[in-house]
């Protein structure tokens, strides 16, 4: 990739990041949503239900979902920055963008990139919690966590992006994303475990990537046996699938008009 296209990538990371940082009630209420669920949701439910074991390596049920909250926040985050392709589109931004003399991949990898920082910048938000809930955090498990949340951060996104890139308006894209987002979410044991679930409910939660950037942050934050799966198969399946959605947006954009 010529330095043209790598200056457009930089452009357009930085335009997502701008407008980010600009935009403080988004800020707010990302972090309000994923606040409701981890003390609201969780202690309710924890007290509620007596919720203490089976959760895997004796977490509580707080300690338990707060790995999936920080998934739930990135999974939020990622999809809904590439509802700005579609806004861009709309307000003819896109097609300046398009004319440009640059490759359609450089746009679709600029945007990935720009959409995976700023929901990890949101999952370090989230991290600010973990003293509040009794989470213990070293320093060599944020230089692990950290990436992690940029990799399931970019699959996630890539993912928007190939809805969005053949969306014309911005409710078609909303309502492709309800039904997409929810199941993602839903599915994905952020909100409880899945190695004792029905057959049939258990090979949904395979066949969601969410769930295993969930399990690979609940590793690490937690400790081996909080998780479903091993760490390994878990990063690997999450890279496969961002390197899959990466290259299909790029494909998608290189088909847009």
């Amino acid at each position: 990739m010529n330095m043209v296209n790598l200056r457009a990538i930089y452009s357009i990371w930085l335009r997502d990041i701008i407008r980010y940082r600009r935009d403080r009630s988004r800020l707010i209420s990302s972090v309000a949503q994923p606040a409701l669920f981890l003390f609201v949701f969780g202690t309710g439910l924890s007290q509620g239900l007596a919720i203490q074991g089976g959760l895997g390596g004796g977490n509580n049920y707080i300690t338990f979902i707060y790995p999936g909250i920080i998934g739930m926040t990135i999974l939020f985050t990622s999809i809904f920055s590439a509802i700005s392709i579609v806004w861009d589109r709309e307000f003819g931004f896109f097609k300046e963008v398009m004319v440009a003399p640059i490759s359609r991949a450089a746009v679709a990898i600029g945007k990935a990139v720009g959409g995976s920082t700023v929901a990890m910048l949101q999952g370090i938000i989230i991290l600010f919690f973990a003293p509040l809930i009794g989470v213990s955090l070293s320093i060599p498990q944020l230089f692990l966590v950290l990436p992690l949340m940029f990799l399931i951060a970019f699959a996630l996104t890539s993912l928007g992006i190939v809805v969005a890139a053949r969306m014309a308006t911005m409710e078609g894209f909303q309502m492709v994303m309800n039904f997409l987002v929810m199941p993602l979410f839903l599915l994905s044991g952020a909100m409880f475990p899945i190695t004792k679930l029905p057959g049939w409910l258990k090979g949904l939660t395979i066949i969601d990537p969410l769930t295993y950037g969930v399990d690979a942050l609940r590793i690490i934050m937690l400790g081996p046996k909080a998780g479903a799966y091993s760490l390994v198969s878990d990063l690997t399946i999450v890279t496969v699938f961002g390197a899959a959605m990466i290259v299909l947006a790029v494909f998608m954009f290189k088909g847009t008009e």
